[in-house]
């Protein structure tokens, strides 16, 4: 999978922008704040509707205007696919071969990328809802039905916690609840979320088989990778899709008085955490900060072959600054591992930490939103 086209209009500090991509490597490279990272950024934005550093639409449309635009040409084996996404305000509104997808779910995953950046660490040692986040967009890349399962799931919680504060409130006047409606929101939460829990556990499984490869290879065989999903409520031994439900609406029954008084529900999947284990220790607790940036490492080079293995074909890397991070050992890995596979695009201030780099490749240099080509 490769991009070979890019037009902007409207983005951040690019007014108009029209680019051709090289189909090994292209390198971005300025000073701070001239506008690399909001190109890589519009790459993100155009495979998953959404920003990796904001959640404000209103911050990635140039100041003063009321719309921005992002078009890219996707070519894969066998076809030439393109892609555009318009952001507002208000709305998004996306199309694939120039025709609207209503459903989000019938564009993502048409354009999928790999972004690496500094702040992955955070996959590692920052909160739970990271991680979370981490698997349901990677995973979604990879599957509408998971994206699907997700976004139901999460109107049903919200509709669910919703009536659980009706409930309380009833309680106090002495009104009685639906509780037909109760337990038709509660059977359909297990339902979407045991779906949800059984592709994480599937993704989980494959992504640590990637991923303690290449974390033994970076550490000289020192170091073996485990991942372990956290789940919020005690999973059955048989890890079917019937089972994890059975088991999540049983939890919902047992602790009802509880989500009764918190007015939330507090088991499922948006409750759920990934944690990562260095020989049996855990690395977000215990970890250096050489374990912890190996382990980030690591995964985002094992989704790499996994989502080849899941769809035949090589997502783009995006690299946000992330070379003059990483050692020389780590510097390897990462290029051995690219090598002759992706599609990749670097941000950086400098070229000398990539001389090491075996491929040619295209240098767009960036002076306050302005692209010279070398």
């Amino acid at each position: 999978m490769k991009i070979t086209s890019l037009e902007l209009m409207n983005y951040r500090n690019y007014k108009t922008a029209r680019l051709s991509f090289h189909p090994d490597l292209n390198l971005f490279l300025g000073e701070n704040a001239q506008g690399k990272t909001n190109l890589l950024e519009s790459l993100y934005v155009l495979a998953l509707t959404r920003s990796h550093r904001t959640h404000k639409e209103k911050e990635l449309i140039c100041f003063g205007e009321e719309r921005a635009k992002i078009c890219g040409t996707v070519e894969k084996q066998t076809t030439k696919l393109p892609m555009e996404i318009t952001l507002t305000t208000k709305a998004r509104q996306t199309k694939v071969n120039h025709i609207e997808q209503k459903r989000l779910a019938d564009y993502i995953g048409k354009l999928n990328v790999i972004l690496f950046s500094p702040e992955d660490s955070a996959i590692i040692k920052g909160s739970p809802s990271v991680r979370r986040r981490f698997l349901d967009m990677e995973i979604s890349q990879i599957s509408s039905i998971y994206l699907y399962n997700l976004m139901q799931y999460q109107t049903t919680l919200k509709q669910r916690n919703s009536y659980l504060k009706q409930m309380i409130e009833q309680k106090k006047v002495g009104k009685a609840s639906n509780e037909l409606y109760y337990e038709v929101l509660s059977e359909q939460l297990a339902s979407f979320g045991a779906k949800i829990i059984h592709s994480r556990l599937t993704f989980v499984e494959k992504l640590e088989k990637w991923a303690n490869q290449l974390q033994n290879n970076i550490s000289s065989q020192y170091e073996q990778l485990k991942l372990n999903y956290s789940s919020s409520f005690p999973l059955p031994k048989e890890l079917t899709v019937e089972k994890i439900e059975q088991a999540f609406m049983q939890q919902l029954k047992d602790k009802r008085k509880y989500e009764l008084s918190m007015g939330t529900c507090s088991y499922g999947p948006h409750r759920d955490d990934l944690q990562f284990f260095v020989n049996d220790i855990n690395v977000a607790i215990f970890g250096s900060q050489g374990q912890q940036r190996t382990t980030a490492l690591s995964l985002k080079l094992a989704e790499i072959d996994l989502i080849y293995e899941k769809t035949g074909e090589y997502p783009l890397l995006l690299l946000d600054d992330v070379m003059s991070e990483l050692d020389n050992k780590r510097q390897i890995q990462l290029l051995q591992t690219i090598s002759g596979k992706t599609q990749t695009f670097i941000t950086t201030t400098t070229l000398k930490h990539l001389s090491q780099i075996p491929i040619e490749g295209k240098v767009f240099t960036i002076v306050d939103g302005k692209i010279e080509i070398s």
